[in-house]
């Protein structure tokens, strides 16, 4: 009998829970990918696809390696993996847990109708610190504001220590069939714009962790100091290596905890993530639903697309935002800081509804996900989680001198600022925004 491992955004063999109960079960174990089409997944963006080729071409590798093996497969996930359980004549499906909607949904009927069919199936917590059901308020609520949030995380049981990957996997002597990766077509080549991605980054589970073992070693010392300074390269760089769970939270946890270094602000950020993931749990709709309905009120005028196609490219004559932008565009994420003020400009000075800024960084970021990515633009917007408040205006030009005072991240990435002339007067749009705004407030009074 065979035990089929269901990989989703948990592309590593270290502290995978669903390998390590395939593995001590002691049958031939099938790793399996599904590159789902099912119609209420949302499809990948382009950046997105070419970090998924090479995290999938180092996985398949590792498992090699190991004596194992990893079977492709493109379709409805819901159709596929009974399929494939029925190709290996499986007795067992093991996943770690997703949080989103229609991932919840589908797991939970797949989950039934496979033992149904009298499979053994059993999912496991991987992705998370905390599962969102065990955060709750005092009356049994779910947080709304993020500092009590992650207070109230910070009182549960420590997170469990990470698991050690399996030193040999077995595959069974004869595989499913698999579709072979290339005919996926997930990396771009008419055009090939990928290459500063390729410049920027080294996908798998291999380079997540020396990618960890450096930060601790070194960024993390000066992480709380300079950590909104675009150009002091102290962020952590993990960000696309967790998206795609080539590094767990827990092994980042235990790692910053045995580091001796002072960790609380930077493991602060994890707890954000949390909070997004938790957030989402509650309200799947985040990508395209004010997550306070008031916002619904907001009167967006009618779309800009030269506006937005100038703040896309870069070319707004906005220094610091042009900067930003075409970071993103070169290596798939852009500074966290400058995320924010090119966010605000998007929604505060340009009037663009932010579901378009999300979209476009949900195309271009490697490290896009279906919680941290929505979760953020509304946290700009005014409408999310614990939100900025709605006359919270990042002035672009401010931040600059503060955070990029030598223009050392501008001069890098928008050299030519000075000969963009602005494409909007910040002052004006400024008050234009927060009479909008205000708009908002009417209609709650």
């Amino acid at each position: 009998m065979t035990s089929i491992v269901w990989f989703r955004d948990d592309l590593r063999l270290a502290d995978n829970p669903a390998l390590r109960a395939a593995v001590d079960r002691g049958e031939p174990v099938i790793g399996l990918y599904v590159l789902d089409t099912s119609e209420k997944v949302r499809p990948l963006g382009g950046a997105a696809r070419w970090w998924l080729h090479h995290s999938l071409a180092d996985l398949g590798e590792r498992l090699r390696e190991r004596g194992g093996a990893l079977v492709l497969r493109r379709g409805r996930a819901r159709e596929v993996v009974p399929q494939v359980v029925q190709d290996a004549a499986a007795s067992a499906v093991f996943w770690n847990r997703r949080y989103g909607g229609p991932a919840r949904e589908m797991d939970t009927a797949l989950k039934a109708r496979l033992r149904d069919d009298g499979v053994e199936v059993a999912s496991f917590a991987a992705s998370l610190l905390f599962e969102p059901w065990t955060v709750r308020t005092g009356s049994g609520g779910h947080y709304a504001v993020f500092t009590p949030f992650w207070r109230a995380c910070l009182h549960l049981p420590a997170p469990r220590a990470p698991l050690p990957e399996p030193r040999e996997i077995v595959a069974p002597q004869t595989l499913p069939r698999s579709d072979a990766l290339d005919d996926w077509a997930l990396l771009p080549t008419n055009p090939d714009w990928a290459g500063g991605l390729r410049e920027t980054w080294e996908p798998g589970e291999i380079a997540a962790h020396r990618r960890l073992d450096a930060f601790l070693a070194d960024d993390v010392d000066d992480y709380d100091r300079a950590r909104d300074e675009p150009a002091a390269g102290v962020t952590s760089g993990l960000s696309p290596r967790m998206r795609w769970g080539e590094l767990s939270p827990h092994q980042v946890w235990h790692a910053a905890a045995a580091s001796g270094k002072d960790t609380e602000r930077f493991l602060s950020e994890i707890g954000w993530r949390e909070f997004a993931w938790h957030t989402l749990f509650h309200a799947p709709d985040l990508h395209t639903e004010n997550l306070r309905r008031e916002f619904d009120a907001f009167p967006w005028p009618r779309p800009h697309p030269a506006a937005l196609h100038a703040w896309q490219h870069g070319r707004t004559g906005i220094a610091l935002v042009d900067a930003g932008m075409r970071e993103l565009w070169h290596t798939g994420v852009m500074h966290n800081r400058v995320r924010m003020v090119a966010a605000s400009f998007l929604i505060k000075n340009l009037l663009i509804d932010w579901r378009r800024g999300e979209e476009w960084f949900w195309d271009t970021l490697v490290d896009a996900d279906e919680a941290a990515n929505p979760f953020n633009w509304q946290w700009v917007a005014g409408s999310g989680a614990d939100a900025a408040p709605y006359f919270r205006i990042f002035n672009p030009e401010t931040q600059a001198q503060k955070f990029d005072p030598q223009h050392r991240y501008i001069d890098r990435w928008a050299p030519d600022w000075a000969d963009v002339p602005p494409l909007v007067d910040l002052g004006d749009t400024r008050r234009a925004a927060l009479a909008a705004y205000d708009e908002v407030k009417r209609s709650r009074a």
